[in-house]
C-alpha cells in the first residue's frame, strides 16, 4: 500500500510539501483519494467479470454479487488504510494464521455461495468455467486463479511462494464446503416447507 505524504497527523511535512499533503486535502477529497487505492482495481476486475457473467451466464449473479463487486474492493482500501494488520514476522504462528486464513476463506466462500444469493464476479466466473467445460470445481478455481496469478506476475504483482499455497489449497476446501452446505441449505429448505404445509 502506498503511503501518502501527510497521511500520518504526527509525520513532519516540509513546508513545500504542506498544501499538496494528504491532511491538508478536504475530507471529500481525501475519501476519493483512499477510493483510488488497490481496492479500486480489485472493484474494475469485479465489473468487468460482472459484465461477463450478464453475457455469459446469469445463473450466478443476484444481489450478492453486486454487493461483493461494490464492497470487496472498498474494505480492502479501508483495512490498508488503516494500517492495523500485523507485518510478517516470519514465525510458526503466521503459517498457523495463513492455514486458519485459507480455510476461513474457503468455507467462507462455499458459504455465500451455496446461500443462493448469488457468487461473486470471480466465484461465479470459476462456477461457469465448471460448468461449461465439465471440470470440478475445485479444478476450475484452480485453473481460473492460475491464469489471475500467471497474468499478475506478468504485471509484475506480487506473487510468493505463499500465493501458491492459497491458490493450491483453498479450491479444494471451497468445493467441499459448497457441496456441503449446499446439500445442507435443500435440506433445511425442505424440512421447512414440509414443517410449513404440515
Amino acid at each position: 500500500y502506498v503511503k501518502m505524504v501527510g497521511e500520518d497527523p504526527d509525520e513532519e511535512v516540509s513546508p513545500g510539501d504542506v498544501q499538496r499533503s494528504f491532511g491538508h486535502k478536504p475530507l471529500l477529497q481525501r475519501i476519493a483519494i483512499v477510493a483510488a487505492g488497490p481496492g479500486f482495481n480489485l472493484l474494475l476486475a469485479g465489473l468487468l467479470l460482472l459484465v461477463v457473467a450478464l453475457f455469459v451466464k446469469r445463473k450466478y449473479v443476484n444481489i450478492g454479487t453486486v454487493l461483493n463487486t461494490f464492497l470487496i474492493g472498498p474494505f480492502m482500501d479501508l483495512f490498508l488504510w488503516l494500517d492495523f494488520l500485523p507485518d510478517a514476522s516470519h514465525n510458526p504462528t503466521d503459517y498457523i494464521s495463513l492455514a486458519c486464513a485459507i480455510l476461513l476463506a474457503g468455507i467462507g466462500g462455499g458459504l455465500y455461495v451455496s446461500g443462493g444469493v448469488g457468487a461473486g464476479p470471480k466465484d461465479g466466473f470459476m462456477l461457469t468455467v465448471a460448468e461449461l467445460t465439465k471440470l470440478s470445481v475445485s479444478r476450475a478455481r484452480m485453473a481460473v486463479e492460475l491464469v489471475v496469478l500467471v497474468i499478475s506476475y506478468i504485471l509484475r504483482g506480487p506473487v510468493f511462494i505463499v500465493t501458491f499455497f492459497y491458490t493450491l489449497l483453498q479450491s479444494p476446501v471451497f468445493q467441499a464446503s459448497l457441496k456441503f452446505l449446499g446439500k445442507l441449505r435443500v435440506s433445511l429448505s425442505e424440512k421447512w416447507q414440509t414443517q410449513r404445509s404440515s
